[in-house]
């Protein structure tokens, strides 16, 4: 195959967000914030003109399946 695809696939209708986000104020406080849209909305209305604002993108942590046995 040479060149791009024509098209892709979608394969889950599920929203994709894997990171929860932390904005960290310049006097020491700061929100967590579960979605990058929302974040986006916060940033640009209300803390980008803040002095010491940042961003730090944070893993979200795996949940694990509770196991009914293990090795014996």
């Amino acid at each position: 195959m040479t060149g791009l695809p024509e098209f892709f696939e979608q394969t889950s209708n599920k929203p994709y967000d894997r990171h929860t986000y932390r904005i960290e104020l310049g006097d020491g406080r700061s929100v967590d914030i579960d979605d990058y849209i929302h974040l986006r909305a916060v940033w640009f209305e209300s803390v980008r003109n803040y002095t010491g604002c940042t961003v730090t993108v944070l893993d979200t942590k795996q949940k694990r399946k509770k196991s009914n046995g293990g090795f014996k």
